[in-house]
């Protein structure tokens, strides 16, 4: 008895140092990733993650891929990794614009989040911009570990440049 309750003991400790080393994610605000980019010496890509405060593939998305120790360190070596609430209240400035929230229908949306998801208000949907923050490719729909990694290589790595999807996806 004894034993088993050591086991199982040491499974929980594990498990727990497995979560507390999974979520070193830095997410900073889109404003801190702007300043960033014109301030860095040598800035990174950004990679916003759209989502709405009542999606769950939203949370599980922010629970299974993005806390994956390999994911979040990767993503943090290469992106400004910012978190954009696709209902948000606070006007945004990006490129010499001023996006603002627009009422509509029960809950309205951000003109920001709108323009990055062109248009297309599904979610979970992450974006990539370019380190100059032009658009690279908004990428919709829960993401698992392996697949995630491999879009976020194609952009981080820079493959993109040398490459279409196809090609390096090997479809």
């Amino acid at each position: 008895m004894r034993a088993i309750f050591t086991q199982i003991s040491l499974l929980f400790l594990l498990l727990v140092g497995f979560q507390a080393q999974a979520q070193d994610i830095n997410w900073i605000s889109w404003e801190e990733a702007v300043e960033l980019a014109q301030t860095d010496a040598q800035p990174k890509k950004m990679f916003i993650d759209v989502y709405t405060d009542w999606c769950g593939w939203c949370k599980k998305m922010d629970k299974d891929t993005f806390q994956n120790p390999e994911v979040s360190q990767y993503m943090q070596e290469n992106f400004y990794m910012v978190k954009m609430d696709a209902e948000g209240k606070d006007p945004i400035e990006y490129k010499g614009k001023t996006f603002k929230f627009v009422p509509s229908g029960r809950r309205g949306y951000h003109e920001l989040a709108a323009a990055l998801l062109q248009g297309k208000m599904s979610y979970p949907t992450v974006v990539f911009l370019d380190e100059q923050l032009n658009m690279l490719s908004p990428v919709p729909g829960y993401q698992k570990v392996e697949p995630f990694l491999q879009i976020a290589r194609y952009f981080g790595d820079n493959i993109y440049k040398d490459k279409d999807w196809q090609t390096y996806a090997g479809k």
